[in-house]
């Protein structure tokens, strides 16, 4: 009992001694010259989401048909440098992941539109199952798959 009562003792002391104590600011890291993203040089500009936008959520794991309806790929990734998107990584050529190749489109050439009735997105692409199975595949590198 009483070894009890000197450790809730010492315990408490321990928490008001640690609430007590100063808080100490720790100075931010100083930027890495070697990051590539782009920083804010202005401040903060508030805009409003177009209705005609397309969230990236949306358009991860959306399937891509062309004008045949056949599901030619499936975005996987979208690729942005500075302040624009520059392309969208699809996975061709798989079954159920199993064997999937990654290609980069540009975004030009993949056309993507919102059905209301259907309350969904749809990907559309000029393009054959074969042209994208024989496009120069992309290998993700650690830099850039989590």
């Amino acid at each position: 009992m009483r070894n009890t009562l000197l450790a809730a003792v010492a315990a408490s002391a321990l928490a008001a001694t640690t609430l007590a104590a100063p808080a100490f600011a720790q100075s931010a890291p100083a930027p890495s010259t070697a990051a590539t993203t782009t920083a804010a040089t202005t401040a903060p500009k508030f805009v409003p989401v177009p209705a005609s936008a397309v969230m990236s959520e949306r358009l991860s794991d959306l399937n891509v048909y062309n004008a045949a309806q056949e599901k030619v790929g499936e975005i996987e990734d979208v690729v942005i440098e500075g302040r624009q998107v520059t392309g969208y990584v699809l996975s061709v050529g798989g079954f159920l992941g199993v064997g999937d190749k990654y290609v980069v489109v540009s975004p030009e050439s993949v056309a993507v539109t919102y059905n209301e009735s259907e309350k969904k997105w749809h990907a559309r692409m000029d393009v054959t199952k074969d042209q994208l199975k024989s496009a120069p595949e992309y290998k993700y590198d650690d830099k850039h798959k989590s």
